[in-house]
Order: C-alpha cells, then structure tokens, then sequence
C-alpha cells in the first residue's frame, strides 16, 4: 500500500502549512477510480489531500505547541496524517493515527516518514470506545449525519474525562452548534473538490 500511495501521489508542502509535505494527488476522481481497480468499493481517497478542517487544525497545533507537548494525541479519522504529523512537529510524547482505510494508514506513515517525525497507527472504527489520549484533534469529521451521528458521542466522552478536544471545521453540514470557537483562517482549497479556492474554517474545542 505504501508503493500505491508514493506511486499515485507525489510530496508537495500543504498550502497552508508550507513547513509540513504530503505526498498529494492531483486528481481525485482519476486516483479513486485506480483505488477501485481491482473491483472491490474503495472509500473516497480522503488521504490524498490536505482537506480544510485538517490544514487549520495543524496550522492552530504547529502555532500553540503548548497545547500538545510532551501529552499524548489521537488524529481521529487521520485521512492523509496532515494533523498527526504537525502534533508530532509540535512536540507531543506520543501521536496516535486512527483511520478505518488502510490506505490512509498507509499515507499517515509515508507522510511521517517524509516529514522525520513518528507516528503510532491505530487501524479500525474507535468510535464506540473511550479515547485514552491526553489530545483528541478531529478534522472534517461532520460532513454526513452518519459520522457526525457517531463522532461526536466519542468526543464529548473524551472532553468529560479531561481530554482537550479540538476540531477543524470550514461549516460542514453537521456540526454541532455548542462548540467553542478557538481560532478561524482561511484556508486555500483544491477547487475541485471545494467548488472554491478558499475556505473560511474555524477550529472548535469541543
């Protein structure tokens, strides 16, 4: 999987954490189609791409390392490793990636490796576990009733034991409308997925 990742992608700085590369597609239809080439349904390729929610969150981690030196960090529904790596460039004592598609994971440890930082792999659905990270950090985790559905049960169990809970938000369809706003920036965007270059996005504490 890792061969797939580097060989349908290439490394590129995120636009709006320049100090962070990720090995990025160019065409998202075309990569899901060869995701899907051996005739089995394939997730979307959320890995391949720096989405909004992620690039604020580990632009507002990479600002305030304070918030996760030397704690622990869950990256739930990891996508690309985007906020697992910043968290790590931050200092954090351990980071975790979870994600249900193994591509993902695959992706969240080429990008670690590419960016010399270390992090841990947790593969399959935590959603109806207890987060046991100092830090949970989510992003784009509210674009369908479904997930929004089972993620936010799990981080309100993670912020009423004591975890600090932070969520990268460009105003999907589901968010919750109770959350903590903590900063806001807008965030460049692949058009074709977007629909526009810019995205105003907000990173919530939950």
């Amino acid at each position: 999987m890792l061969d797939f990742v580097r060989t349908h992608t290439r490394l590129a700085p995120v636009p709006f954490v320049p100090e962070i590369s990720l090995f990025q597609a160019d065409e998202p239809i075309a990569l899901w189609e060869r995701t899907e080439a051996d005739g089995t349904a394939q997730p979307p390729p959320f890995w391949a791409f720096a989405w909004a929610g992620g690039q604020a969150l580990a632009r507002y981690v990479l600002d305030h390392p304070d918030l996760v030196a030397d704690r622990s960090v869950l990256d739930l529904a990891t996508g690309s490793g985007l906020v697992a790596v910043a968290a790590a460039r931050a200092g954090a004592r351990t980071v975790t990636a979870n994600d249900i598609d193994p591509l993902s994971l695959a992706a969240a440890h080429a990008n670690a490796e590419a960016n010399d930082v270390r992090v841990q792999q947790a593969a399959g659905d935590l959603l109806d576990t207890d987060a046991e990270a100092d830090v949970v950090l989510a992003g784009d985790v509210f674009y369908s009733r479904a997930m929004a559905t089972r993620v936010l049960p799990f981080l309100r169990r993670a912020a009423a034991r004591g975890a600090l809970v932070l969520v990268g938000d460009p105003g999907r369809a589901y968010l919750p409308d109770d959350l903590r706003p903590q900063a806001g920036y807008e965030v460049p965007v692949a058009e074709e997925l977007e629909s526009v270059p810019m995205r105003r996005v907000t990173v919530w504490q939950v």
